[in-house]
């Protein structure tokens, strides 16, 4: 069966010192930055078959997959439906790259609404209370019933440099 990987962006810059600014264009740390050459390392290995990846529009997602974008010579393509705000059009997303291979780079509201749901439709077991760490990766095993899918693990972030 096919895989699918979520990924919560990894540290970014506080939000409180972006009032002002748009929220959409804080990056990342330089924890962040570590965190996302470790997804290079994690995701890069040959037997997780990554086939695309797809980030929410917000740069410190982008700058999140960017790296292994560029180790795969996949394109990191923009999905507004990965976008902080209501999951519905996420968990569409999340329905039609079933078993795809895919990356999806999104945020804290986001992916835990996905797993809820996921949970709820799918009876997929994610712990007492699924985590959602910056930098963390849930990977997702498609079941034979095409948008739907049998297991999950998570995948911590490493510890901070």
């Amino acid at each position: 069966m096919g895989i699918l990987y979520l990924v919560r962006h990894g540290q970014a810059g506080s939000r409180a010192s972006y009032r002002g600014h748009d929220d959409r264009e804080r990056r990342l740390t330089r924890g962040g930055r570590y965190q996302a050459a470790d997804l290079v390392e994690v995701l890069g290995e040959p037997g997780y078959a990554v086939s695309q990846i797809r980030s929410s529009p917000f740069r410190r997602c982008i700058e999140m997959v960017a790296p292994l974008g560029a180790a795969l010579g996949l394109e990191v393509l923009i999905d507004e439906s990965l976008a902080e705000g209501p999951g519905d059009n996420a968990l569409d997303l999340v329905r039609r790259l079933w078993g795809s291979g895919a990356v999806l780079c999104s945020h804290g509201d986001v992916i835990p609404f996905l797993l809820d749901a996921l949970r709820r439709s799918d009876q997929l077991d994610l712990g007492h209370e699924p985590r959602c760490q910056k930098g963390s990766i849930w990977v997702l095993e498609a079941a034979s019933s095409p948008g739907h899918f049998s297991q999950a693990r998570y995948i911590a972030p490493p510890r901070s440099r």
